[in-house]
């Protein structure tokens, strides 16, 4: 493998994705150096949580431009709040965002051989030339890797027809039944499942990185890109294992 260390950085606000679970999970799997660490976001300069705050998503439907940006937007970058269950949640560029971070590795790690994961409750979306407009984002692979757990959460789409009962029952009792009748079809905000879909994510991210290739057309591995919460329940905890082909790449991995 040409990654020889892989150092996570955590997502305080969501504790269920168990750092030290994935850590071990990592050793396990690839048998290289794992390291954890706080939060990449804590402690910035003023001018970094502005360039994070700017390159909010001001309109789904067009490429990326650069936020106007005022005081409040840089508040809540600087403190850390977890705008993720907002009514109208801000979203971020993951390509620029992928940028920013990059400058705050340290130079000595900031290299081909060091891993960097960031885990963040920011919601960041990638612009798709095909339908023009964004898509919000579980991954966004390469080195720094991020991994959104909002958008593992959000970006898979639920059942067609809960988003059809929702749409046509508007009282907060009818929601929270409706809510009632779904649960366990999909992911919620501090599901204790979250670590294990992480780890697909992780696996995903690492194969990419050493390979090229982050997904796989067969729903029973782990590599498989799912845009549909069902599926991703399904490759994730029902499943759980890799495919034939992805399980020999993973043993030449481990034989190296």
């Amino acid at each position: 493998m040409k990654i020889s260390k892989i150092i996570l950085y955590n997502e305080p606000t969501v504790p269920e994705i168990q750092l030290d679970r994935l850590r071990k999970f990592l050793e396990n799997t690839f048998q290289i150096t794992i390291e954890t660490r706080k939060n990449l976001f804590n402690n910035l300069d003023d001018r970094t949580y502005k360039k994070i705050a700017s390159i909010r998503i001001l309109d789904i439907k067009k490429p990326f431009q650069k936020y106007s940006t005022s005081d409040e937007d840089v508040l809540v970058e600087k403190e850390s709040i977890d705008m993720s269950q907002e009514k109208e949640p801000p979203l971020y560029d993951g390509v620029e965002l992928q940028k920013i971070i990059s400058e705050l590795i340290p130079d000595n790690e900031n290299r081909m051989d060091i891993l960097n994961v960031i885990f963040t409750n920011k919601i960041t979306c990638t612009f798709d030339e095909s339908d023009y407009r964004y898509h919000a984002r579980s991954l966004i692979s390469s080195n720094p890797v991020i991994i959104s757990t909002t958008g593992m959460i959000e970006a898979p789409a639920k059942p067609k027809q809960y988003y059809l009962d929702l749409m046509t029952n508007f009282s907060k009792d009818a929601v929270d039944e409706i809510k009632k009748r779904y649960k366990g079809q999909f992911l919620e905000y501090h599901d204790s499942r979250l670590s294990e879909i992480a780890e697909g994510y992780l696996l995903q991210a690492i194969m990419y990185y050493e390979t090229g290739e982050a997904f796989c057309d067969n729903l029973d591995c782990r590599l498989f890109n799912s845009h549909w919460q069902k599926d991703l329940l399904h490759s994730q905890i029902d499943n759980k294992k890799l495919c034939e082909k992805h399980q020999e790449i993973l043993n030449q991995f481990r034989q190296n």
